[in-house]
């Protein structure tokens, strides 16, 4: 019998990504998530605010009864740093999520992968940076707390109930199904469209260094978990997801230039608060346990990128 996985978020670029990769595989893959898939409709999805208080969901799916499911992923977040820290409250909505989804995990017997972020480091400058490196000393953000404590549940029902996890910390993932930029704005998709258009772009944080992460990538990294973690080979650890090499933020702008055949017209302002600004994962634990190996580094992913999005625009 097919093992059926729950994915969080699946409308989202790593949800949908994930879900094919998954369906490839042989899972039966249905997901919750409050808005409609901006690329595609083939993907079993429940339309459900994963936000509100456990015992409190009175939609008449019951108080989160979703039948027979194997393993839950969940990657249901608001995501995006700068605007966490004008609205809080939506740091607070990842929490209730988190915690949502633990318990009905908890209450089912079922284990279960959580997307955390390198966001939860902070911004202290570190070059090489590995999973014992954070704690809530290093928040830096409304959205790094929520994670930091979605993380920090996590672990504690693993203790006390033995909930048994996979944590991945992902970092600057882009690529294929990322450009609903009218929804969020993500800054790949972003600097391509302007750069395409002649619109003026502004980088926050001339010296601003990330570790980017093709969505191929991430997902190979996270199916790897899901067969480990079913089969009990692999449990109970946090993972940093990311390719381990890190480039400067004008390296996106350079390669679509190139790519475009445009000159974009950049300018440069200081990094927003709470953006982290100089980060470059350790991922030998992935390659240990994992077997986790990325494939694509940022120029060839940005090619790429560049592909699907002109292919979008047809």
């Amino acid at each position: 019998m097919k093992k059926r996985i729950l994915i969080t978020g699946i409308s989202g670029q790593i949800g949908t990504n994930l879900a094919y990769n998954l369906i490839d595989k042989g899972f039966e893959i249905f997901g919750i998530d409050k808005r409609q898939n901006t690329w595609t409709n083939d993907l079993t999805t429940v339309h459900q605010d994963l936000s509100s208080r456990y015992d409190n969901f009175t939609d008449g799916l019951g108080c989160l009864d979703y039948g027979k499911v194997d393993l839950v992923i969940h990657l249901a977040a608001n995501a995006k740093v700068h605007e966490l820290v004008e609205y809080p409250t939506r740091a607070l909505d990842n929490f209730m999520m988190t915690f949502n989804m633990i318990e009905y995990c908890r209450n089912n017997n079922i284990p279960i992968i959580y997307s955390s972020t390198r966001e939860v480091y902070g911004d202290i400058q570190r070059y090489i940076t590995n999973e014992a490196d954070a704690s809530f000393h290093t928040t830096e953000s409304p959205y790094s707390a929520s994670k930091i404590s979605g993380e920090a549940f996590l672990y504690s029902y693993s203790k006390c109930y033995g909930l048994p996890y996979i944590c991945y910390r992902f970092s600057n993932v882009y690529g294929r199904y990322d450009n609903d930029i009218e929804r969020m704005e993500r800054v790949i998709p972003l600097f391509y469209e302007k750069i395409k258009n002649g619109e003026p772009i502004t980088i926050y944080g001339e010296d601003k260094v990330l570790d980017f992460t093709y969505v191929d990538d991430c997902v190979a990294g996270i199916s790897s978990g899901v067969d480990k973690i079913l089969t009990g080979e692999v449990q109970n650890k946090t993972f940093n997801l990311a390719h381990g090499s890190g480039n400067p933020l004008r390296t996106v702008a350079d390669v679509f230039q190139e790519e475009l055949g445009v000159k974009a017209d950049l300018s440069f302002e200081p990094s927003r608060v709470g953006e982290v600004t100089h980060y470059v994962a350790d991922i030998s634990s992935a390659k240990k346990y994992l077997g986790y190996e990325p494939q694509t580094d940022l120029v060839n992913g940005l090619r790429k990128a560049a592909a699907w999005y002109a292919s979008q625009s047809k």
